[in-house]
């Protein structure tokens, strides 16, 4: 294998890595064999690298050809707007208000209309599957006085990122998707009063809150275009692996894989929300907190393949620490996700947030 010496300033995007490109960090910022990107040059830049070596004559399957060399030199790569014509916010406000008017008619004794459920959400589903960011900011639009509807389209989303990590094929994500989406309905069941008290509940109201999972069931037994296994994923979604959870107290294999993943969206998106008894909390610790704090209740996989979702974030992402100060993300901890290297934007300082526990990443900052 031949390689060569080259200048940062020189060094076109396709380009194969030599050699393990080390820093002051845990491990290395950049991988032997890793194929330079554009994500990978403001990484180079913040850790100083002048040069580096890389393999000489790359595979054809690791070059990004051009009529000339077969890799495209930095300056020329073209960026290609993605913006949507309709914000995602948007979209996704109007996804919770028709939620909304379903689920006060499943107050009313309506029967679950999913063909419906189905047309609101896949619109939303194909948008957070290409760009799985955007669980990141879901609990920045719920509000205390309408959470549960967002609860509901939330859930949703999250499941389905969570599957396609997981490998799902896309019918399964559709249909783990849609479960997510009326998981709660049953709680259209429950008295409006017991659902909206901001003080403690009593045992029989908190009783009567861990029925919901056996009224959504109800609600949903006879759909037909819904699976049997999505239909328990929908029963079981409270149920925990040390058999904390309820309605059952099922523990172990008792529990199903989709019930699993339906558990871990709906407590990832529960924790991050401003509700009536609680404040909004930052996404990233709360994803720390499951993987700590609350270990031994959900299948390891499932919390595995939301944490992957941080590791996804371009090198670049835009974030808000705990401080205050905005920063972008320069290198990501294979280890511990959630605490990637980053570079304040006011200082340039950089801060491995996996050395530096009382500073964490408040938000992701996206372009609306």
């Amino acid at each position: 294998m031949k390689t060569k010496l080259v200048k940062v300033s020189d060094l076109k995007l396709g380009s194969v890595i030599a050699n393990d490109i080390k820093a002051n960090t845990q491990y290395p910022i950049i991988y032997k064999n890793t194929k330079i990107t554009r994500e990978h040059l403001p990484v180079l830049k913040a850790f100083q690298i002048s040069q580096v070596t890389i393999i000489s004559s790359p595979l054809g399957s690791n070059k990004i050809e051009n009529e000339d060399d077969g890799l495209i030199p930095i300056e020329q790569e073209n960026i290609i707007d993605s913006a949507s014509i309709m914000p995602f916010e948007r979209k996704y406000i109007d996804v919770v208000n028709k939620i909304k008017k379903e689920f006060i008619n499943w107050e009313s004794g309506s029967k679950v209309n999913i063909t419906k459920v189905r047309t609101y959400i896949l619109p939303l589903i194909d948008l957070v599957l290409e760009n799985r960011d955007k669980i990141f900011t879901l609990n920045e639009f719920s509000t205390s006085e309408d959470y549960i509807y967002h609860h509901s389209v939330a859930i949703s989303l999250i499941c389905a990122v969570i599957a396609q990590k997981m490998g799902y094929s896309k019918g399964d994500i559709l249909q783990i998707a849609i479960a997510g989406a009326v998981a709660d309905c049953g709680m259209a069941k429950i008295n409006k009063k017991i659902r909206e008290k901001t003080g403690p509940l009593t045992e029989y109201e908190f009783k009567e809150i861990q029925e919901h999972p056996y009224y959504s069931l109800q609600m949903i037994n006879s759909i037909t275009i819904l699976k049997q296994e999505m239909k328990i994923a929908v029963y079981q979604h409270h149920e925990r692996l040390d058999g904390s959870g309820y309605p059952r107290g099922e523990k172990g294999s008792k529990i199903s894989i989709f019930s699993h993943i339906i558990a871990v969206a709906d407590v990832f998106h529960a924790m991050t929300c401003e509700r009536i008894y609680q404040s909004k909390e930052s996404p990233f610790k709360v994803l720390e907190m499951i993987r700590e704090t609350e270990f031994g209740k959900f299948n390891i996989q499932v919390v595995q393949a939301l944490m992957t979702c941080v590791t996804d974030l371009p090198l670049g992402s835009k974030v808000e620490l705990s401080n205050g100060l905005e920063a972008s993300i320069i290198f990501t901890n294979k280890t511990s996700p959630t605490r990637p290297v980053i570079k304040v934007v006011e200082s340039n300082e950089i801060i491995d947030l996996s050395k530096y526990r009382n500073i964490y990443i408040e938000r992701l900052i996206l372009e609306r």
